[in-house]
């Protein structure tokens, strides 16, 4: 019997007590051998059940990232903690618990059955992610309100519900409101939903259903928008050119310019004003087209180099498995050979000639690899021109749009500095062919405050264009170098991965034929 089992009191998750529940699984004597000698890769493991254990807090679950099927019922757990680390769970048993909230499982996005049966959970909340949930139990709970059960509508794969011994399940009107609000439901409390029933709720509930499928239709292309909304900008913004589709930088040049309103009031500004502003915002939205069309571009480019380089490695690997295939085989009937030999002398040749043979194996392997990683060189140092050749001519084409952008700036002082000197004399003498307001002409009745007013007004609408080229410039060029450095970094990676395997096969190859002649003495 299990040693945890013989315990009354709460239970730790621990490094032992998971070796000692993964080897209780491993029901074949040379399976569990295996696993005891080599030790236990929790992250191969698909299975694990730690029922009936005692335990009080779930942890120490992190490497468990392949499990598929956890059962943690009949604990004295209390929260749904600790399962981050699980994304490809698919079934989740925490029932006879004493859990009194739904909690923790975000992470769960492959999620199909969850059993919370025999708990405390008054409220079914915090579920959202789950949108794989097929089976769903939470029987004999404290879930007291009907229409708390509505928040499982969004859950469309759903096909088994049990709410057996809450509250709720002695309403009258219990089976033919989940009935009515879950039409595609095969299942209420193991017991198969008649047609009969169905009946009886789509005719009972058919206005309040259409009302919140209008509702749940109406929220639901709300959703849509803003998450192509969100796509949008995202795009826009790993272009690059985000919020350049406008006048927004036109508006940025002017909030922090307290006189613009006023100065533009002056006489002939504000025709000025308007064609100022039409020319930035189509240079802007040339330079915004320009970006996306960049941006896809360089995503053509990022594609074609890793269908090139996974290519190759395709070529590698089947080069590779072809050379050890070879060689398995021939070491096999070599091993078989060995085994056979009576004779010590005769068995340190033929060991010593395996010996030869894994080494050339390794020569083969090692020059294979080598290959590999120059043609991968090759094709990165290739992929490193195209990228910067890219980013290179779309640097120039934006900076030569920002360029015009301060071109357009300049004109645009000059004519209005122009238009002020006039005012300011025209003030002075007394001598407007046109009414202004009283604000403005008393703002033209000071010649520097006017000038300082322009000049700084200059200063900041330049200052604007140039932060904004700056920032765009930067992040190109820190993604290339990004892009080029996580590349190389990981093919090197990998390329030591693959040096380390082919030692650590050659290991193994060498241990064999050491415990086969310490065998033979």
């Amino acid at each position: 019997m299990n040693r945890y089992m013989l315990k009354s009191e709460p239970v730790l998750i621990d490094e032992e007590l998971l070796q000692e529940a993964v080897l209780q699984r491993l029901r074949q004597n040379q399976a569990r051998r295996i696993a005891t000698a080599e030790g236990i890769n929790f992250r191969e493991i698909l299975k694990l059940h730690l029922d009936y254990r005692n335990i009080l807090v779930i942890s120490h679950l992190w490497e468990f990232t392949s499990l598929a099927h956890l059962d943690l019922n009949n604990n004295l757990i209390e929260k749904i903690e600790g399962l981050d680390c699980l994304v490809n769970l698919m079934h989740l048993n925490l029932s006879f618990n004493s859990i009194e909230k739904i909690d923790g499982l975000e992470s769960l996005l492959k999620l199909e059955v969850l059993n919370l049966t025999n708990n405390k959970i008054s409220v079914i909340e915090n579920m959202d992610t789950l949108e794989k949930l097929t089976h769903f139990c939470i029987a004999n709970n404290h879930l007291g309100q009907l229409d708390n059960v509505l928040y499982l509508r969004k859950f469309k794969k759903l096909f088994t519900l049990n709410f057996y011994g809450n509250p709720l399940s002695k309403d009258d009107d219990y089976k033919v409101f989940i009935a009515a609000y879950f039409p595609e439901l095969r299942y209420l409390d193991y017991r198969l939903l008649d047609e009969k029933t169905k009946n009886e709720a789509s005719i009972k509930y058919h206005y309040v259903l259409e009302k919140m499928r209008h509702e749940e239709l109406r929220l639901q292309q709300a959703d849509e928008a803003e998450q192509s909304q969100r796509a949008e900008v995202k795009l826009h913004t790993d272009a690059f050119v985000e919020f350049l589709n406008g006048s927004y930088l036109f508006k940025s040049m002017f909030k922090d310019d307290p006189e613009a309103e006023t100065l533009r009031c002056g006489p002939g500004v504000a025709p000025l004003f308007q064609t100022f502003e039409h020319q930035i915002v189509e240079l802007c939205v040339h330079l915004f087209e320009t970006g996306l069309a960049e941006h896809k571009r360089r995503e053509m480019e990022v594609n074609s180099f890793v269908s090139s380089q996974t290519k190759v490695v395709e070529d590698y690997q089947q080069i590779a498995s072809q050379i050890l295939a070879k060689f398995e085989q021939q070491h096999k009937e070599r091993i078989v050979e060995l085994q056979q030999m009576s004779d010590p002398d005769l068995l340190s040749i033929k060991i010593k000639h395996c010996n030869d043979e894994i080494n050339q194996l390794c020569k083969s392997l090692m020059a294979l690899d080598f290959e590999l990683v120059r043609q991968l060189e090759d094709i990165i140092k290739m992929f490193d021109t195209n990228i910067s050749g890219m980013v290179g001519n779309f640097i120039e084409t934006v900076q030569g749009i920002f360029a015009q952008c301060r071109d357009v700036e300049d004109n645009y002082h000059e004519k209005v500095r122009e238009i002020a000197v006039a005012t300011l004399e025209n003030v002075a003498k007394d001598d407007l062919e046109e009414d202004m307001p009283d604000d403005v002409k008393m703002l033209f009745t000071d010649r520097d405050t006017v000038m300082d007013a322009l000049a700084t007004g200059h200063e900041n609408h330049l200052l604007k264009i140039n932060d904004r080229e700056t920032r765009l410039v930067t992040r190109v060029n820190d993604w290339k170098m990004a892009l080029i450095k996580g590349i190389e970094d990981k093919e090197l990676k990998q390329s030591r991965m693959r040096i380390s395997d082919i030692h650590r096969y050659a290991d193994f190859l060498r241990e064999q034929l050491e415990l086969l002649q310490w065998h033979h003495e």
